[in-house]
């Protein structure tokens, strides 16, 4: 069984120059080799996580430290995992080209293969809408959806070819991805399924993983240009920052409850806090190195990563 390395130690965070927010940092080692790609809090107080090294998912229970691994199949390579509100996981395979739903009691999968169309669609993320249905990023040039309640899986072909990563849905239902290869991001009409690319005002950028605050506006992580960005598509006004240090590499992109925005840099091994109200960052390094944390999700009070170079999940709780 794995259990938690607990640091002990209390880092600091000056978010202002006359206040001071405690945050722990913890670390739990999973099962060598997992190689652990994205994570997934769950309501129960555990934590999904795909093992995309080893074809399986992952549950974490915070409480010991153990951990157990559902194997999907073979040729798995899962790469997102996302928890809908019954419990299940949902997770995008790559390796499989399907989407597999993982039952949160009796851990019975159930696969949901891609159409023909897009036989090679290399899946990355997925999330869910308001009215339960699950849209999802596949980086060879789709998105598509899948309704639960029917099973029925739509795909589209991007407009603008391969790239499509990360993606998010805003408090008014609509669906946004960012395209990493295709340096844009783009809103999905939930109704019709179409997809409208709406250009960044930097060119290249890379955008990686994208999310949303309370507010509806879109928050970038931009791998080629190591900056964050923020679309308002109300007012369609950007605005980008470059995070701390030489050569950062922006790979994800978490906004908590708080709104507050929550990245991973590649260059500094490192998660870093971005307060927008005071435009100011804050570096968590991994004790290790070549962390690599490649998607992060949180609950309130915590943020969680998947440290895919240590073999183990991270979480800051503040």
């Amino acid at each position: 069984m794995n259990r938690p390395i607990t640091l002990g130690l209390i880092v600091l965070l000056s978010l202002c120059a006359s206040a001071l927010q405690a945050a722990q940092v913890q670390y739990y080692p999973l099962p060598a080799g997992a190689g652990p790609h994205d994570v997934a809090p769950a309501a129960d107080g555990r934590v999904w996580y795909t093992a995309q090294r080893q074809g399986a998912l992952g549950r974490l229970d915070p409480q010991n430290g153990a951990t157990e691994q559902v194997p999907l199949g073979p040729g798995s390579a899962p790469h997102g995992v996302i928890v809908d509100g019954q419990g299940a996981a949902w997770v995008t395979d790559s390796g499989l080209n399907a989407i597999v739903r993982v039952d949160g009691s009796s851990l019975a999968i159930e696969v949901f293969p891609l159409p023909a169309s897009a036989s090679r669609a290399n899946l990355n993320t997925a999330v869910f809408d308001p009215q339960g249905r699950l849209w999802f990023t596949g980086q060879n040039g789709f998105y598509g959806r899948l309704a639960p309640a029917t099973r029925q899986i739509e795909v589209w072909p991007a407009p603008l070819g391969r790239g499509p990563y990360g993606i998010a849905a805003t408090p008014d239902g609509s669906i946004w991805y960012a395209s990493l290869a295709g340096n844009h991001i783009a809103r999905i009409d939930p109704a019709s399924g179409v997809a409208t690319v709406i250009q960044p005002p930097t060119e290249r950028q890379g955008a990686r993983r994208i999310g949303s605050d309370s507010h509806g506006r879109l928050w970038i992580s931009e791998w080629n240009s190591g900056q964050v960005s923020r679309y308002d598509p109300a007012a369609r006004q950007w605005q980008s920052w470059p995070l701390p240090g030489d050569n950062p590499r922006a790979y994800s992109v978490y906004v908590d409850e708080r709104d507050q925005v929550w990245l991973t840099d590649f260059a500094a091994n490192a998660i870093v806090l971005f307060d927008p109200l005071r435009e100011r960052f804050q570096s968590f390094p991994s004790d290790r190195p070549d962390a690599n944390v490649r998607q992060m999700l949180g609950r309130p009070g915590e943020a969680w990563g998947a440290e895919s170079g240590t073999d183990r999940l991270v979480v800051i709780r503040y």
